[in-house]
C-alpha cells in the first residue's frame, strides 16, 4: 500500500503539494461546523500541532537524522502532510468568515490565501523553499490565535488580538531557531536573519491590515444586514418588511434605493454571529453623504449589547427619523471602533410615490 502511494505521488508529483492544500481546504470545508465547538478547537489545534512537527521532521530530512528509523520510508510524505496542514488550517479562517455579509472586509484575506495556494508554482523548489514553510506557517499559525484565544477567553478587544500576535511570534521565532539549531542543512540554505525579517513584515502587516479594517474582527460575523421600512418584534421573531433588490442585483437581497416619505422611519437590521457565552457591544454608526462639503458626515451613533451562541446570529436594529435625501451608509462597528461590516443605501423622498417590490421577511 505504502509503494503504490509513493509510485502515485511520483507520477503527480508536480501537483501533489497544491492537491493536498487543496484536499486540507476541503475535508474542513465538510468537517467543520462552528467556531466555538469545542471538536472544531481540538481538530485545529491538532493541525497546528502537527503542522509544526512536520516541519520539524521535513527539515531535518536532509540531515539524515531519520535514516535507519520507521520515519524513513515516510520521508516523501512530509511535504504533502505539510501542505495538507496549511490548507486546513487556511480553511478553517475563510469558512468562518465566508458567512460574513461584509466580503469586503475579508477579500484581503481570500487574496493572501489564493497567493499562498498557488505559491508552490511559483517559487523555486516549491514547498521545499525554506522561506516559504516558515512564511506559510507563521501566516496559519497568526490567523489561528486570533480566533482561538477569543473563543478560549469569551472576549474580544484589541489587547487580546496584539496578544495573540506575541504568542504567534513567539511560537513561530521558537519553532524556526531551533530547527536552525539542529539541521545543518536549513543553516546552508537559509539565512536567519533574511527569514526574521520575512516573519517580522507578515507579523507587521497583518497588524496593519488589521487596524485598518480589511480583516474582520474576530471571530464576530455580520450574517445579515438590510435596510428596512418597518420591523415588528413578536414571540422572538422579527418580521422585516423592505423593498427587495432588482433582479440584477442577484448579489444582495435588500435595494439600496429607499422611497422615503417624511415622517416616516428609516430601520437598519442586523444579525451578527458570535460565540456561545459572548458578549459584546455593537454600535450602528449612521453616516450621510453631504454634498456641501463632499464629506461623509456621522449623523448618530447608536448601540445595543449582543450575546453569542444563536446559529443565525444576534438580532438586533436601529432606526432614525427625519432622514436626508441622499447617500447613506451605515457602519456596523464594534465599541473599539472595528468595522464588522457597511451598509449602503439611498433615500429618495417621495410624498406621493409608494416604496417599490415591497416585502416580509421573518428572521
Amino acid at each position: 500500500m505504502i509503494n503504490r502511494a509513493k509510485a502515485f505521488i511520483r507520477l503527480h508529483q508536480k501537483y501533489a503539494p497544491v492537491l493536498f492544500f487543496v484536499g486540507g481546504f476541503a475535508w474542513d470545508s465538510l468537517t467543520l461546523g462552528r467556531i466555538d465547538g469545542v471538536f472544531d478547537r481540538a481538530i485545529l489545534l491538532t493541525y497546528l500541532i502537527a503542522l509544526s512537527a512536520c516541519l520539524y521532521l521535513f527539515n531535518l530530512t536532509d540531515d539524515g537524522k531519520w535514516k535507519e528509523t520507521f520515519l524513513e520510508k515516510y520521508q516523501e510524505y512530509f511535504p504533502l502532510a505539510i501542505q495538507f496542514f496549511i490548507g486546513g488550517l487556511c480553511s478553517a479562517y475563510v469558512i468562518y468568515y465566508s458567512r460574513s455579509v461584509s466580503y469586503s472586509k475579508s477579500v484581503t484575506f481570500f487574496i493572501i490565501l489564493i497567493g499562498l495556494m498557488f505559491a508552490n508554482e511559483l517559487l523555486k523548489d516549491r514547498i521545499s523553499n525554506k522561506y516559504m514553510q516558515f512564511s506559510a506557517y507563521f501566516f496559519v499559525n497568526f490567523t489561528f490565535f486570533t480566533f482561538f484565544l477569543p473563543v478560549l477567553l469569551k472576549h474580544m478587544n484589541q489587547f487580546i488580538f496584539l496578544l495573540s500576535g506575541v504568542i504567534s511570534l513567539g511560537t513561530t521565532l521558537w519553532l524556526i531557531l531551533y530547527i536552525y539549531k539542529v539541521s545543518p542543512s536549513t543553516r546552508k540554505q537559509v539565512q536567519k536573519n533574511k527569514v526574521l525579517a520575512m516573519i517580522i513584515g507578515i507579523y507587521l502587516m497583518i497588524n496593519t491590515f488589521y487596524f485598518f479594517n480589511l480583516i474582520p474582527p474576530v471571530p464576530l460575523a455580520m450574517d445579515q444586514a438590510l435596510v428596512a421600512h418597518n420591523i415588528e418584534k413578536q414571540n422572538n421573531e422579527y418580521t422585516i418588511t423592505y423593498e427587495k433588490a432588482p433582479f440584477f442585483k442577484f448579489w444582495r437581497d435588500y435595494g439600496n434605493d429607499l422611497i422615503y416619505k417624511p415622517g416616516e422611519r428609516v430601520y437598519i437590521f442586523t444579525s451578527i454571529f458570535a460565540p456561545s457565552d459572548f458578549e459584546k457591544s455593537i454600535y450602528h454608526r449612521w453616516k450621510w453623504y453631504s454634498p456641501n462639503t463632499e464629506q461623509w458626515e456621522v449623523i448618530d451613533r447608536i448601540g445595543f449589547d449582543i450575546t453569542g451562541g444563536r446559529d443565525e446570529g444576534f438580532r438586533g436594529y436601529t432606526y432614525k427619523g427625519n432622514m436626508m435625501e441622499g447617500d447613506w451608509k451605515v457602519d456596523v462597528i464594534t465599541d473599539e471602533g472595528l468595522v464588522l461590516g457597511i451598509i449602503n443605501f439611498s433615500v429618495v423622498e417621495d410624498s406621493t410615490a409608494g416604496p417599490q417590490r415591497l416585502v416580509s421577511k421573518i428572521f
